[in-house]
């Protein structure tokens, strides 16, 4: 009971994150950046949330640079958002999984065509 409790909660997280980070105006946040993966600690106080971006590894850095800027708001937002007693502390990290992605459909294109 308990891991569908975390997971569930990490499912919750990364539905409002996405619409949180819509609105923010960070330069360094990309328009193309993505929840790849929310990692929620078992007593729900930790969470590591992987983000990427089509534009690569970089642009995934800078975003989650941005974002753990930001950690204090995006933080305030998923609370009143969600029904918790506590907010995890977020850490953001770059991944380049949406770059790999793009590039292996690219060559499964380039080999059927």
């Amino acid at each position: 009971m308990h891991s569908y409790r975390v997971s569930r909660m990490a499912e919750d997280i990364a539905r409002e994150l996405s619409v949180i980070m819509r609105g923010l105006k960070d330069p360094r946040i990309t328009p193309m950046t993505g929840i790849v993966k929310v990692d929620l600690s078992g007593d729900l106080s930790h969470c590591k949330i992987y983000v990427s971006c089509i534009e690569g590894m970089d642009a995934a850095k800078k975003s989650a640079e941005g974002l753990q800027s930001a950690a204090g708001f995006i933080k305030r937002e998923l609370f009143s958002k969600l029904d918790v007693r506590k907010c995890p502390d977020l850490k953001f990290i770059a991944d380049d999984s949406i770059a790999q992605s793009a590039e292996i459909s690219k060559m499964i294109d380039e080999v059927n065509g």
